[in-house]
């Protein structure tokens, strides 16, 4: 009779566990993986219930699939998570690129879309005359230079995020959080690929949480809808 329990139990244990619906896992921290991070901040966007890492990394919070879930610790990257399943989830969470040690640049990329005589130049040298012949003070050429070194800074700046959104807004990243194929796939990107404005007005930018929110959107669109090129404002060359 004592084994019967014992094996009733252990066949009920599974059931319970997944009617409850909780996710668990460990955080690590991205650059040592055996480095677990306690207090990180667990939280349900969709249930708004929250959980704290222990000193070990592990956390466990109420969900289910469908739901947004964030893991956040201060100096660490915020990470978003769109659940497709609730196996447990090991964590790693990348540190904040403003906490980290200042970098010597030692060169600059010219843009090849800027055409310039001289990419070498130097500014012109202010002169000032006032004080010799009471005239005007010149900065002779000093003003076009400077025209030229924002315009280099902007291309880069906007090639920079080209290439950001490029790595972040891939078929291969896209497939890892989605279960998104074929057409599919390439109607959702055609209709969501973020743009420079978009992701330049929150940095640094989650593109895991825009993924998931837009999909969201895509899945709710008739099919007429998702053979259009674009749902959102594409003007945002520099």
């Amino acid at each position: 009779m004592i084994r019967k329990g014992i094996l009733l139990f252990l066949l009920f244990v599974p059931v319970l566990v997944w009617s409850q619906g909780a996710l668990t896992g460990n955080i690590y921290e991205y650059s040592n993986r055996s480095s677990a991070l306690e207090g990180a901040l667990v939280r349900n966007l969709t249930t708004k219930s929250v959980a704290i890492s222990d000193k070990v990394g592990r956390y466990s919070i109420s969900a289910k699939v469908g739901d947004l879930i964030t893991f956040g610790l201060a100096g660490f990257k915020t990470d978003t998570v769109y659940l497709i399943n609730l196996y447990p989830k090991n964590i790693y969470l990348p540190a904040d690129v403003n906490v980290l040690n200042t970098v010597n640049i030692t060169g600059v990329k010219l843009s090849p879309y800027l055409d310039l005589k001289d990419a070498e130049a130097t500014p012109a040298r202010p002169v000032d005359y006032s004080k010799e012949r009471g005239g005007l003070r010149l900065n002779l050429g000093y003003g076009k230079y400077r025209r030229q070194q924002a315009k280099v800074q902007e291309l880069e700046e906007y090639d920079t995020y080209n290439e950001e959104i490029l790595r972040n807004f891939s078929e291969a990243y896209i497939k890892k959080l989605l279960k998104l194929d074929g057409e599919d796939l390439k109607s959702f990107m055609r209709l969501y690929r973020p743009t420079v404005n978009l992701i330049k007005t929150e940095r640094p930018f989650n593109y895991e949480l825009y993924i998931a929110q837009s999909y969201s959107s895509w899945s709710k669109l008739p099919p007429e809808q998702r053979k259009k090129s674009s749902l959102l404002k594409t003007k945002d060359n520099p």
